[in-house]
């Protein structure tokens, strides 16, 4: 794969220091108390470079997970396994690893920022467009068809149900030993109910 050059680099360099600069500044103060200039001020950039990176103050935030939107369609095309075999293997080892994406994370700043995102009405709002992304990019290596796409939605659906809940109860102060015997269980549950429901990609 060809590396990236100095421009586009250093394009990547700027969105990672506005996206980190927001979120330090958001988890210290609160998402709605800082405004844009603040951050472009603490960035030290203007107002108008800061919105040629980033069109919405919610993309700040969104941008840390923008690189999961088209993970489950990279899962499937590299594995060479059946979608749902493969996608199941993934969470799995996932839920091992204590990949934050699967919710089963107790590290402070993880769990600070999912309080942000899942705290902050606009956040939530805005993070509907990033679902729907990831449910794109899967319905088109499963074929791109209505019934690729009702899979990719019901397959999204249940990740990030079962990110949701495991999230929930570490947030609340559960043991990630604990949640994550439980989150194995209900990850073997799901992925069974797909796999029922969607024969052909099992």
């Amino acid at each position: 794969m060809t590396e990236p050059g100095l421009r586009e680099r250093k394009k990547r360099r700027m969105y990672e220091t506005l996206s980190e600069v927001a979120i330090r500044l958001f988890l210290e103060k609160g998402f709605d108390a800082v405004s844009v200039a603040e951050i472009a001020a603490a960035a030290e950039v203007s107002k108008p470079t800061l919105f040629r990176y980033f069109p919405a103050k919610e993309d700040l935030v969104l941008y840390r997970i923008a690189d999961h939107e088209d993970e489950a369609a990279r899962v499937v095309v590299e594995s060479g396994e059946a979608p749902l075999v493969a996608l199941r293997r993934h969470f799995l080892d996932g839920l091992e690893r204590g990949d934050p994406v699967t919710g089963l994370s107790d590290h402070p700043q993880v769990l600070a920022f999912h309080r942000l995102l899942y705290g902050t009405p606009s956040l939530v709002a805005r993070a509907h467009g990033h679902i729907e992304r990831q449910e794109a990019a899967l319905a088109v290596v499963l074929g791109g068809d209505l019934d690729a796409r009702l899979a990719a939605g019901q397959i999204i659906a249940v990740r990030r149900i079962l990110a949701m809940e495991n999230w929930r109860r570490i947030a609340e102060g559960e043991a990630v030993e604990d949640v994550r015997r439980d989150a194995v269980v209900a990850a073997e549950r799901a992925f069974g109910v797909l796999a029922d429901g969607l024969p052909w990609l099992r």
